[in-house]
């Protein structure tokens, strides 16, 4: 009997959390709906995406929907009222820059205001944003940190980048015509780790990791766990606001490239970005030109705000990195071992 009671205790005193939607089936979205599928708080889960996911769905219920189609705002309402949501995590937000400009508008821009008119009309009470600290740009005034308060200027150089801090906006817009709301906005520095891919792992796996002659820019990273524990304390509390996120400590990207085994290969900034430009329109390079400011100067964000509400990264910037390199090493491994003969 003692035993029963404490069980049924137990059960009672484990919360169950309303619905939670998810967005996007890259590597946020498909992290945060595992650990969804494997957490008895939440359960129902609702996934939307325009291609259902290989993930074996046990509790979730999946709706194709796609983000660039228009009046997709309306079939969405229906789904959220449906299903009576009321957490939404929009990571439907790509972390590599596509070559289809238009599309990545579309999803980024458009689809974000789709996101927010559906959520007030199906009275959604939180919002949770993943976006990236690379909105803030690089440029050589920015301090030494950068804290939350600084508006970012990513969209000076970068149409990805304005297209991002626009979807952001939207959310902005929402919390605060709706103050009854929870709005969250995540701002990673560049992620790092065993599963996660991206146009900065593929730059940061190549054995000649190319930079810029005469800079040195400090670099952040932060370990894909990390990452998740953020979506975690956001879905599971009341963190309004925008959060920056990075690893402890900073790295000079010439000390990174050391650490990584590779080997700098130092290019003058004459002529580079017409040759970076073309090398990405023939798919060779994993990032327009745009993107070169951040091989010369630094953007590193203050994690102060995040830390404050109850997020500590468990991973430095060096554990980080080497944790990314021994997964490359691994797979790099496993690929000799395939392509031996027999």
């Amino acid at each position: 009997m003692g035993k029963s009671k404490a069980g049924k205790n137990k059960s009672a005193a484990r919360k169950a959390y309303p619905t939670v939607a998810l967005t996007g089936s890259g590597y946020k979205g498909l992290s945060i709906l595992r650990w969804l599928e494997n957490s008895p708080e939440f359960p129902r889960v609702v996934f939307l995406d325009h291609k259902k996911p290989t993930e074996i769905l046990k509790k979730t219920k999946f709706y194709r929907i796609d983000l660039t189609e228009t009046l997709a705002d309306v079939k969405l309402y229906e789904i959220l009222a449906e299903e009576k949501v009321e957490t939404l995590i929009h990571t439907a937000l790509p972390i590599t820059p596509p070559r289809n400009m238009a599309w990545a508008h579309e999803l980024l821009s458009v689809g974000s205001m789709y996101v927010c008119n559906a959520a007030a009309e199906a009275k959604v009470r939180k919002l949770i944003l993943a976006s990236t600290a690379d909105v803030y740009g690089a440029f050589p005034d920015n301090p030494a940190y950068i804290t939350e308060n600084q508006s970012p200027r990513g969209f000076l150089k970068s149409k990805f980048f304005a297209d991002k801090i626009d979807a952001e906006r939207q959310f902005l817009n929402f919390a605060k015509k709706y103050p009854q709301s929870v709005v969250t906005i995540l701002r990673p520095a560049t992620i790092l780790g065993p599963k996660i891919q991206s146009y900065k792992t593929r730059y940061l796996s190549r054995w000649f990791v190319p930079t810029v002659l005469g800079f040195d820019p400090l670099v952040q990273f932060l370990h894909e766990d990390d990452l998740l524990r953020a979506f975690q304390m956001a879905t599971l509390r009341d963190c309004p606001g925008i959060f920056n996120l990075a690893s402890k400590g900073i790295l000079p990207l010439s000390k990174a490239i050391k650490l990584m085994g590779k080997v700098p290969l130092p290019l003058s900034l004459v002529g580079l970005k017409s040759l970076v430009q073309l090398l990405w329109f023939l798919d060779i390079s994993p990032a327009p030109a745009t993107h070169l400011d951040f091989l010369k100067y630094s953007c590193v964000v203050a994690t102060d705000r995040a830390e404050a509400a109850g997020w500590t990264p468990r991973y430095t910037c060096k554990e980080t990195l080497l944790e990314f390199v021994g997964a490359e090493r691994l797979r790099e491994i496993r690929l000799e071992e395939e392509a031996a003969p027999l």
